[in-house]
């Protein structure tokens, strides 16, 4: 019989709790990776950073395989395809995987299980992403955090050395199918490109974490240690960081728990993903100026901080924390654009574009999420500019022309008239009568 490991958001042979369960509890275990179509058939880019990441990453994987007589297996198709050819293959007893709590995974899941269940083939998920989950956190009550802060300091007393513990997945290598290699599909193939934009690697400095609190607001100092991409799909495991973090800064800790929290916040409250958090948010006015999302987009907004954030989002697939919040406000508070244009276009870019962070960081930006900036909050690009970057070594890699007035466009929008046209339009939403 022949087990299945299926790799999704988890693309790494060590501390990997549905490899090590898989191996632990089976022989002739067949691991698989699934190029979904129903996912890559939405992507805009050729050339997409992410998928030439993630194609490296099986690279990598394969000859890690290979080196122990074993191979990955594979497909650029639908999940559900895959499975039906795989069971028409026969001789499956069981399939293992890891959690995925986006509402597309839960759909998936229900039609493999369809597939797997009249054959009575176990389908085995295990929690490798997060080191909470689900209703692992909760008040006293048993009711889920919808603020942050409480349920951090929960989540600190409830760690302990346990959840930080590596799975030692490479004991049971010897029960890896010994097979020889199978060939990957090139990026061609599923009619991708190879991407020119660089990956940062996964390495962090223990100084650079010990000075993140002073250093992470300063989008031009490299205070943070890029390692959201390897989290959000599995290169690197998240018990290695929050071992790492524990002793050596809290806030950065708290980065990582903010992961937790808006993956049980998308659990427990999937309409979020979708609509606001708080429902009397979905009644505010949008503008939703086509010409001005564009500008905001190609970053030509003629506030400085703002273009630079979208600059470095267009070149990089990244952009810093403090700059997201920023271009975020703007979109949604000084243009009164919807935040899912904003949280749909993040999602195009972003290198780390992880669901549940993503809506959670637009909700909290247009005031409509759990635990959200209030609605009357409204930032000022140019106050912080001066808190954030006052020598303007940021804006000027990103935005070089930014003192030549005939080169750079004027404002979108002036400021104090953005923000009183934004309050009063939140205002007449949130006092409403339902």
């Amino acid at each position: 019989m022949t087990t299945i490991l299926w790799f999704r958001r988890d693309l790494r042979l060590f501390d990997n709790a549905a490899l090590y369960y898989a191996l632990k509890q089976n022989t002739n275990v067949q691991p698989i990776f699934i190029f979904d179509k129903n996912i890559l058939s939405k992507l805009t880019d050729v050339s997409d950073a992410r998928i030439t990441f993630i194609h490296q990453a099986l690279q990598a994987m394969q000859l890690q395989l290979e080196a122990v007589g074993s191979s990955l297996r594979v497909f650029y198709d639908t999940p559900q395809n895959v499975f039906a050819q795989l069971v028409t293959e026969g001789n499956i007893n069981a399939v293992y995987t890891n959690h995925d709590y986006e509402p597309y995974a839960t759909e998936r899941e229900a039609l493999i299980t369809n597939v797997l269940a009249p054959h009575n083939i176990a389908f085995n998920t295990y929690k490798d992403h997060v080191i909470f989950e689900k209703s692992e956190v909760t008040k006293d009550d048993g009711k889920p955090y919808t603020v942050f802060t409480p349920y951090a300091n929960k989540w600190k007393k409830t760690i302990t050395p346990f959840q930080l513990k590596e799975y030692p997945s490479k004991v049971y290598f010897n029960n890896l199918i010994k097979t020889p290699p199978h060939p990957l599909p090139t990026l061609q193939s599923m009619g991708f490109e190879k991407s020119t934009i660089p990956i940062p690697p996964i390495k962090w400095d223990e100084n650079q974490i010990r000075n993140y609190t002073e250093q992470r607001n300063y989008p031009a100092v490299a205070g943070t240690t890029r390692l959201s991409v390897h989290l959000r799909f599995g290169t690197v495991s998240i018990r290695q960081l929050a071992k790492a973090a524990m002793p050596l800064n809290e806030t950065w800790l708290n980065e990582l728990i903010w992961r937790d929290f808006y993956a049980t916040i998308l659990h427990h409250y999937p309409h979020s993903a979708a609509t606001a958090f708080k429902p009397a948010y979905d009644r505010i006015t949008w503008r939703n100026n086509e010409q001005e999302f564009a500008a905001w987009c190609n970053g030509a907004t003629g506030y400085p901080i703002v273009d630079a954030g979208m600059r470095e989002l267009n070149t990089t697939g990244f952009m810093h924390n403090r700059v997201r919040m920023i271009v975020a406000s703007f979109l949604t508070k000084h243009l009164l654009i919807d935040w899912r244009w904003g949280e749909r276009y993040f999602a195009q870019k972003l290198l780390d574009f992880d669901l549940s962070a993503n809506v959670g960081g637009w909700q909290w930006a247009a005031g409509s999420g759990c635990d959200a900036a209030p609605y009357f909050r409204v930032f000022s690009p140019m106050e912080q500019t001066k808190k954030f970057d006052g020598k303007l070594l940021y804006i000027k890699k990103w935005v070089p022309e930014v003192d030549n007035i005939i080169k750079y466009p004027k404002p979108i929008v002036e400021h104090k008239f953005a923000r009183e046209r934004v309050l009063a339009t939140y205002k007449k939403a949130l006092t409403e009568v339902e």
